[in-house]
């Protein structure tokens, strides 16, 4: 058991060494990374995440978003959405992301947008008792965090209270398993941060479990699949900058990621699922 606690750790140690996260949203105003996110997304939220453009513009949709609207962004991130989707609506928001970079660059472009009044984003753990009122917000959505967060039921259940009667709660995972992966390929895609990986039917279960009713659960792996590839795609055409910016080691992980990335769910061992739920 000594010999397997002391392996797990080494595995630890060597994967969560690749700095996705951090890189992107300190360098967020960069044009650099601006040229990166258009090219792959085809629009610039700031994402980091595998949520095409044309699931961005449904999101407010499924969520049945009005100006009078009170909503929650779990995993903010740069904030970039966010803040488009609340001068697009005019509802009101708060996100929250436990990276500190991010919630800082977040409330520097709400400022810089104008939209401070309306928006705001502070510093918090999903998995935590969240400083909100059960029953204050009339939508809450998730893009692709829940996969990291070790107490998901937990979430989903905190997520049911918070939401008013009727009100909808829209997330996906990127991280659901579809077939047979290797611990090789399990490190290589954990390399940039804490992640869990779930069988198919987990998420349903652990939604009705929590109170919420699953309207819809829509399989959006191909998204994953062709984000991932022009997402390298990008960076690799920029190497020399972006090496520049995050040094060649940092460059080189990041790479390996995003080929693990296509690579799994292009052959679909990795499933990438959104979910429509309502209170």
């Amino acid at each position: 058991v000594r010999m397997m606690s002391d392996d797990a750790s080494e595995v630890g140690l060597m994967t969560s060494n690749v700095d996705l996260y951090n890189s992107s949203y300190s360098n967020y105003s960069l044009e650099l990374y601006s040229e990166i996110r258009l090219e792959t997304y085809g629009e610039d939220y700031g994402q980091t995440s595998w949520v095409s453009t044309e699931e961005s513009h449904e999101i407010p949709e499924l969520l049945q978003l009005s100006r009078d609207s009170s909503v929650l962004e779990i995993g903010c991130g740069s904030g970039g959405y966010a803040v488009g989707l609340a001068k697009r609506t005019g509802c009101r928001i708060t996100g929250f992301e436990i990276n500190a970079s991010g919630v800082k660059t977040a409330n520097s472009l709400a400022e810089k947008e104008k939209v401070s009044e309306i928006v705001t984003f502070e510093q918090h753990d999903a998995s935590r008792k969240l400083p909100y009122e059960y029953g204050s917000f009339d939508a809450i959505y998730s893009t692709d965090v829940m996969c990291h967060v070790p107490l998901r039921k937990q979430v989903l259940t905190n997520t049911q209270g918070l939401l008013k009667a009727g009100g909808r709660f829209v997330f996906s995972d990127a991280l659901v398993i579809g077939g047979v992966i290797s611990n090789e390929e399990i490190a290589t895609r954990s390399s940039v941060g804490m992640y869990f990986f779930s069988p198919p039917g987990v998420n349903e279960q652990l939604i009705e479990e929590s109170g919420l009713k699953l309207l819809e659960a829509r399989d959006t792996t191909e998204n994953s699949a062709r984000l991932s590839k022009r997402w390298h795609d990008a960076r690799e055409k920029r190497k020399d900058a972006v090496i520049a910016c995050e040094g060649e080691e940092n460059f080189l992980g990041v790479q390996r990621f995003l080929e693990c990335v296509h690579t799994l769910t292009s052959e679909r061992r990795l499933l990438r699922f959104l979910y429509t739920c309502e209170k």
